[in-house]
């Protein structure tokens, strides 16, 4: 590494000052001496290339402790239901609670609950969901696969298919043949 690193070193100037037909006979011989990919070689030899910087990602929170408490007391109030089932019946949720006092929110507050996705609800719930279930975490069953394959029919999804719609499989049981006896 440290002959490739002195290689770019001598070669970037010369890279960097040359036309674009000489650039190409450049980077084909420091492909082939280094064994780098070639576009990773185009990288090296721009400017500032060989340097990475690393950038500092902000992290942002738009869900405090305020929601984050009031989402404990719907999770509560709807018998702990899972998030992709507790979201569609939030705004019913939302309307009961503080009529009749168990719960006390601004319009903002509301705002944020009803915004808030289920993946988020999932990772504000989590260590409260940790503690109601004693300390554990769920194992995996068996049935992983199956369980992931079939999706999760919610309080609004009800539109698709309306209801009153049957489905029905004849099967029959006679064998290869239909005739009967």
């Amino acid at each position: 590494m440290g002959t490739r690193t002195e290689l770019i070193a001598a070669i970037s100037g010369r890279y960097r000052a040359s036309s674009r037909v000489e650039k190409g006979k450049i980077l084909d011989e420091l492909v082939a001496v280094s064994g780098y990919h070639r576009k990773h070689a185009i990288r090296l030899l721009r400017p500032g290339g060989g340097d990475r910087v690393e950038r500092q990602r902000r992290t942002f929170r738009r869900y405090g402790a305020e929601v984050r408490e009031a989402l404990i007391v719907l999770w509560e109030a709807s018998d702990r239901l899972c998030s992709k089932r507790l979201k569609p019946i939030l705004p019913v949720l939302l309307a009961a609670l503080p009529h009749h006092g168990h719960l006390a929110i601004t319009d903002e507050l509301r705002d944020l609950l009803l915004a808030i996705s289920p993946a988020s609800m999932d990772r504000l719930l989590s260590d409260v969901r940790l503690v109601a279930r004693g300390g554990r975490r769920r194992r995996a069953g068996f049935s992983w696969a199956v369980r992931r394959a079939v999706p999760v029919r919610t309080f609004g999804d009800w539109n698709d298919p309306p209801p009153g719609f049957v489905e029905v499989d004849f099967v029959a049981h006679a064998g290869p043949s239909a005739a009967g006896r």
